[in-house]
């Protein structure tokens, strides 16, 4: 019989999942027009997209709305093949320069069949979000190689950590960056006493090396068997999540290991678990659960990058070549992730 693991495993072989050359956008300029998009749920009120607009133009671009970013039916932003047109219409639109995701909140998995990857493949941009927005920077990634940023949403407050990294990654690319506890607390440092923010935890020491491929826990859970799932093997796998009891984060990473995932991976950049609030009765810590996953596995295992949601969030490019070093507490990029 065809277990699970083994069929997770001939899936990431096969055509269907065999990633494209990766593929870089341009970077950024300011002054340049940034699309922006809702593939997944929407502000309560329009005033929050306001807000979001005036946010990425005081980062100095100009901004174009997505024809659905307005739309609302109940948890998310329009229908389905409507979120799917908003967003195939940025990639495809000559004056648009690269694309930022309103917000998260759930949907971005329901139009994946409806996305235009040929289309999207032609006219590589920076495509810029988390959370949810996982599944798309993954399965575009799966789908066309290109590169895809996994970081701050345009709904938010942007920290000055957020807004620096956004420049070093998108802006003024340098040739490695390095994220890491210099990286978590030089814009903060009076933040750097409080280890549950800024803390690093090496789960397991050690060096790897390979393309990043990641995001939300939640998603990645969520999207293995399907023909958008990346390819793990290799790969430095980074994650986070909010909002979710340690046994739930523990039952997504068994998830991952029995389909094989975890086995495949070459190392480990794990992000923030914020709000991870154990239910009534007794409960394992996030460090008992991350523990008991990856120390049988021997690979190398950082936890605490500001990678996940906090306001201080990097911009990880998905699908460029990085070296994690968990003893030194580093995960440095070798590339940049736009020309």
């Amino acid at each position: 019989m065809l277990t699970r693991r083994h069929l997770l495993t001939c899936l990431a072989a096969s055509p269907l999942l065999a990633a494209a050359k990766v593929s870089k956008p341009d970077r950024l300029r300011e002054g340049d027009t940034l699309g922006m998009c809702a593939p997944s749920g929407n502000t309560w009120e329009d005033e929050d997209i306001r807000f979001a607009i005036e946010t990425i133009e005081s980062l100095g671009f100009r901004v174009k709305a997505a024809k659905n970013l307005y739309d609302r039916d109940a948890y998310l932003a329009g229908a389905d093949r409507d979120r799917a047109a908003g967003l195939n219409a940025l990639f495809a639109d000559s004056e648009v320069a690269g694309i930022i995701a309103l917000r998260g909140g759930y949907g971005a998995q329901r139009i994946l069949p409806y996305l235009d990857f040929e289309t999207i493949g032609r006219n590589p941009k920076a495509l810029m979000g988390y959370s949810d927005i996982t599944a798309l920077l993954n399965a575009i990634h799966v789908k066309t190689g290109l590169v895809g940023f996994h970081g701050p949403i345009a709904g938010q407050t942007w920290s000055k950590y957020a807004v620096q990294a956004f420049r070093d990654v998108l802006v003024s690319p340098k040739g490695a960056s390095t994220f890491g506890r210099a990286a978590a607390t030089r814009d903060n440092p009076g933040r750097a006493r409080s280890s549950a923010r800024t803390g690093l935890t090496t789960i397991v020491g050690g060096k790897a090396r390979g393309r990043l491929v990641g995001g939300n826990l939640t998603l990645l859970s969520g999207m293995l068997g399907t023909p958008f799932a990346p390819d793990f093997r290799g790969k430095i796998l980074f994650f986070e999540d909010t909002d979710e009891a340690p046994y739930r984060i523990d039952r997504m990473l068994t998830h991952l290991w029995l389909a094989g995932a975890l086995d495949a991976a070459a190392g480990f950049a794990i992000g923030k678990f914020t709000e991870a609030t154990p239910g009534r009765g007794r409960s394992r810590s996030i460090e008992e659960i991350l523990r008991d996953r990856f120390e049988p596995l021997g690979k190398p295992t950082l936890r605490g990058l500001m990678i996940g949601h906090i306001p201080d969030q990097g911009f990880i490019p998905i699908g460029c070549e990085a070296a994690l070093d968990a003893d030194a507490q580093t995960l440095t990029l070798l590339e940049t992730g736009v020309h």
